[in-house]
């Protein structure tokens, strides 16, 4: 188990691109939403890039910190941390005011029987947020759910497609960003919108969904035959990286990896490290939920961590027993119902 930590470790420095996007930077950086999947991650990077740069900047992680000794995890990596409730005005308002804003908060599941919230984290509060930090930089976290699902032939839709969300999550976060963008208008705050899916790691994300499903035997099914997937360590480096990318308008990005994958080949991929066979459920259908991110590679470079890399890092966390987070994407869902 120490090995593969390692080789996990060693996929989350920072590249020089980053070290030196970090040293251009001016004043501090502030995570929103820090305590959730992918934040504490983005926080140890940042500051990692920020000390190999030598400028002294400060790493702000915001979050309500529901998770025991999260905060006091990332203070033991030199970053201050802020125990806030976003949507409680006071404490929003008592933040910190810094140059440049991570917006990571929102939620995802609960749709189907809390509605009010998902639209309150999603929407309503980016407006808060907005007003806020009206005079920083600010990469906003999106999804590639606000897009239609696509013909499988088309390789996926670029930042040029008209936005086409299904179901209550994807709608209220084209609500989120909306308000930011009308936020944006007003105070010509610079932001860049990040269309992220599907971003893994060794402790959750579709590739891990399916390992497990192949481990334990049980049926994948194939109807959102299709996916694209991102290295959780490179998605977060371009996140930082974007910051140098906000604008007036504001500017849209879609950040994935660069394959269609068929998820029946991802299946058999880790059927082959794991011994065992893949049982499908369902055909592939001719459409799925696929972004075309040519953008991103192009402001960034292609991924560093490729396809068959995350395979087997992943096929190996899961068979020596390495901690997973109860995060399902439900990138199954072809109606949207999180």
């Amino acid at each position: 188990m120490k090995h593969i930590e390692q080789i996990v470790d060693s996929l989350l420095t920072p590249s020089e691109a980053l070290i030196n996007d970090v040293a251009r930077l001016e004043g501090d950086i502030l995570i929103l939403g820090a305590g959730g999947k992918m934040g504490p991650a983005m926080a140890k990077l940042a500051k990692q890039a920020i000390d190999k740069s030598g400028t002294g900047k400060k790493v702000i992680a915001a979050s309500r910190f529901s998770e025991a000794g999260l905060a006091e995890d990332l203070q033991a990596c030199g970053i201050e941390t802020i125990a806030a409730d976003l949507l409680k005005g006071d404490q929003l308002k008592a933040l910190p005011d810094v140059p440049n804003v991570l917006y990571l908060a929102g939620t995802k599941f609960g749709t189907a029987g809390n509605a009010p919230f998902t639209w309150a984290m999603n929407t309503y509060l980016p407006g808060k947020v907005a007003e806020k930090y009206r005079d920083a930089r600010i990469v906003v976290f999106s999804t590639g759910n606000v897009y239609p699902l696509s013909p499988v032939a088309q390789g996926g839709l670029d930042e040029t497609e008209a936005t086409g969300p299904i179901g209550e999550y994807a709608q209220s976060c084209l609500g989120r960003e909306r308000i930011f963008q009308y936020h944006s208008s007003l105070f010509q705050t610079p932001l860049l919108m990040f269309r992220l899916n599907y971003a893994n790691d060794v402790s959750y994300g579709v590739l891990l969904e399916i390992a497990k499903s192949v481990k334990e035997g049980r049926a994948i099914d194939l109807a959102m035959g299709h996916v694209n997937v991102i290295w959780q360590g490179d998605a977060n480096e371009m996140a930082i990286r974007a910051l140098h990318h906000c604008s007036f308008p504001a500017k849209i990005l879609n950040v994935t990896g660069p394959e269609t994958i068929p998820v029946r080949w991802i299946a058999e991929e880790f059927g082959k490290r794991l011994g065992q066979s893949p049982v499908f459920t369902g055909e592939e259908q001719p459409t799925a939920l696929l972004s075309n991110a040519a953008e991103a590679f192009h402001l960034f470079g292609y991924p560093k961590v490729m396809l068959k890399v995350m395979i087997d890092i992943i096929a190996r966390w899961l068979s020596e027993g390495g901690k997973i987070i109860n995060k399902p994407t439900h990138f199954q869902q072809r109606k949207g119902q999180f």
